[in-house]
């Protein structure tokens, strides 16, 4: 059955969609077109700006380029999608708290969706893990 979704069109567009999202989010950020947003909100900009002086904005970025070119090419799709749910459990967290708006919302919600459809083949196994034994 996962075999079956994994080939599917749902699967499959929200992969590339998915993939070239994350692909051109990380590498843009490594360009001089400065095109990352810090946000509205004074605590949106604190919070985006702490995180670029630190340097870890730097490796979410490159984290976000390396899950990209893995989702883009089929290949370790569920390690890539794991390694993602820590950044998309933040982009969420900036756009639905730190970062209120329509737009904002709207992203935040995509990238959850999309990291839970990459996710879902393998979630018996996923669920099978949070087992208490």
């Amino acid at each position: 059955m996962a075999g079956g979704f994994r080939r599917s069109w749902l699967y499959t567009t929200v992969r590339v969609v998915f993939g070239g999202w994350f692909l051109f989010s990380g590498i843009e950020y490594f360009t001089p077109f400065n095109l990352q947003p810090l946000g509205h909100t004074p605590l949106a900009r604190e919070f985006t700006l702490a995180m670029i002086h630190s340097g870890l904005f730097a490796w979410i970025k490159a984290m976000e380029v390396l899950i990209a070119l893995a989702v883009l090419a089929n290949r370790a799709v569920l390690p890539a999608a794991l390694a993602c749910a820590p950044l998309t459990v933040v982009i969420a967290y900036w756009n639905f708290v730190l970062d209120p708006g329509v737009v904002e919302y709207v992203f935040g919600a995509l990238t959850v969706l999309c990291n839970a459809v990459l996710l879902w083949p393998w979630r018996r196994q996923l669920f099978a893990l949070l087992r208490w034994r």
